[in-house]
């Protein structure tokens, strides 16, 4: 064995030289990137901690009715948001959805995009569905030691950990709902004189919606795995108690903030679930 160990293929080697490489050319804009989110997530952690607590419960709800219309459903939110009152986490679960709809806002405007892109042309998607994979696949932790060097420490680093690893959801469920629109739709637009510009916007993105609206719940659902993740590079939210009572061996607390993220997360998805016409 020792032909095929003698020699080893420089995958690390490699892959250090590249990074840098990125990070001797390319500080200006990794800088130029980190100041731009930086701006969006002290934007959003304004919106959400500026006003009372009751005033964004409140909002909530409010949304939460415009997408579900449904009094119990909204009586949840209500009561998931004012348990978290309850358990003192206001503030760490503030950042962490600030954290879920920044990385939400980036992999939604980059990922539908580019499953319709994909859906049209198939050659593109085969080409790089390995690369999703990977990024899927490979373990999150490993994105944390580029995002670092890249970005530091803090919630850009964290964010960018969670982009790369949640952005293969809606561009697969994106491809997915626009290569399943119904032949006999397509043909009929096509019949009536329809450009592709309203074949994409008039037939295809409706038929797709149930599975971009998927995507996104995915999207909101991994982003929110991610926030203990992110909590080891210096990202705040309700990773930190988690990271906290790890060290500590403090079961309470640990049991304690992981119930707080559970009830957000089925929050979340309460509130985003398309609803059966």
């Amino acid at each position: 064995m020792d032909w095929l160990t003698g020699t080893k293929i420089p995958i690390g080697a490699t892959a250090r030289r590249g990074f840098d490489w990125l990070q001797d050319n390319g500080a200006w804009f990794f800088d130029g990137l980190a100041d731009a989110m930086e701006a969006v997530i002290d934007a959003i952690l304004w919106v959400f901690q500026t006003p009372h607590p009751l005033i964004v419960i409140g909002a909530f709800v409010a949304l939460t009715w415009v997408l579900q219309r449904s009094w119990k459903t909204c009586v949840g939110i209500a009561l998931g948001f004012l348990f978290i009152l309850n358990q003192g986490y206001w503030k760490e679960t503030t950042e962490s959805l600030t954290l879920v709809l920044s990385a939400c806002i980036l992999c939604m405007g980059v990922g539908v995009p580019i499953g319709i892109v994909m859906a049209h042309r198939p050659r593109l998607y085969q080409a790089l569905r390995p690369v999703l994979d990977l990024m899927q696949t490979l373990p999150t932790f490993v994105y944390l030691i580029p995002a670092i060097v890249f970005f530091g420490i803090g919630m850009v680093p964290g964010l960018i950990a969670s982009v790369i690893f949640v952005l293969p959801a809606p561009i697969r469920l994106t491809h997915l709902g626009i290569s399943s629109t119904p032949q006999p739709l397509l043909e009929a637009a096509q019949a009536f004189g329809a450009t592709p510009r309203q074949v994409l916007w008039k037939v295809e993105l409706p038929s797709a919606v149930p599975q971009i609206m998927a995507g996104l719940n995915q999207t909101i659902m991994l982003s929110l795995s991610m926030v203990v993740i992110a909590a080891l590079v210096g990202a705040d939210g309700l990773g930190v108690p988690v990271v906290r009572a790890l060290n500590q061996v403090n079961t309470a607390l640990g049991f304690e903030s992981g119930f707080v993220i559970v009830v957000v997360a089925i929050m979340l998805d309460r509130m985003l679930r398309v609803r059966r016409t």
